[in-house]
């Protein structure tokens, strides 16, 4: 199937490792024209390179914190002037997973790391979607999809579920606003991802614990229906579908990308 994406020119966030590198990837072998961010200048600019490098495609990299207005206004500035415009984008910038409280339940909360998570997720995405929005609004077609999580439909750590939740909310008020302007918004969770930080994750317990990674990875994240974590490749895919025109049936919708959780229904 033709994805129909040459040329198509995408702003990726968080793109420097991780789900978001492997999203930049799956877009640039289609033919895309990306713009990478990420708050390490460094780490952004040798992922735009490899990826440039290994797909022949062209890939920029800009550095921005999402968490201040004045920094997402100009970058989303300067994916314009670097790409001549702008059709997609993929809002990734959030720290993996959410660090579990050092004391259990609701005395765990600290006040300022659940409103540094919602910044930095929520709002973050809310700083993206709205220099972003008028860009695709002109073009009369867009795609916007924001990275979550399945902690959105579980319950575990307050943060997590919260920020998550939070954004799935959002996701579908901008796709109520901007579904008539030919602009699709969509949400992807991801579950339990095999990237570059939980191939760390898995070495540390098993050495510690003189285990297989095998059995440390189902120790510490379980096993999804597949019977195994998913690959960040694999949420790429999922996401590179819905940055295509092939898309246009699913807007304002949820889309988990975790393996299956068993027991669950979700409708």
């Amino acid at each position: 199937m033709d994805l129909e994406l040459a040329g198509k020119r995408a702003l990726v966030t968080g793109g420097s490792r991780g789900i978001g590198k492997a999203i930049a990837r799956a877009l640039a072998e289609e033919g895309v024209r990306v713009v990478i961010s990420s708050r390490d200048g460094a780490a952004g600019a040798a992922t735009a390179a490899d990826l440039a490098r290994d797909t022949g495609g062209e890939v920029h990299a800009l550095v921005a914190d999402t968490r201040d207005d004045a920094e997402v206004d100009a970058l989303v500035a300067g994916a314009v002037a670097l790409l001549g415009g702008l059709d997609i984008v993929v809002n990734n910038a959030a720290r993996p997973g959410s660090a579990a409280p050092t004391t259990p339940g609701i005395a765990g909360v600290v006040s300022e790391y659940l409103l540094d998570e919602l910044n930095t997720k929520l709002v973050g995405y809310l700083r993206v979607a709205r220099a972003a929005a008028p860009h695709l609004v002109a073009n009369g077609w867009g795609r916007i999809i924001n990275i979550s999580g399945l902690a959105a439909r579980q319950s575990g750590t307050i943060a997590g579920s919260a920020r998550n939740v939070a954004v799935s909310a959002f996701t579908k008020n901008l796709a109520d606003e901007l579904g008539p302007k030919g602009v699709n918004v969509t949400v992807v969770h991801p579950g339990a991802t095999r990237t570059e930080r939980t191939v760390e994750t898995v070495a540390r317990k098993a050495a510690a614990e003189g285990i297989t990674p095998a059995d440390a990875e189902k120790a510490l994240y379980g096993h999804s229906l597949i019977g195994r974590i998913v690959e960040a490749e694999e949420v790429a895919a999922v996401v590179t579908f819905l940055a295509s025109p092939r898309s246009v049936a699913i807007n304002g919708d949820a889309i988990a990308a975790g393996g299956g959780s068993p027991r669950a229904i979700h409708y």
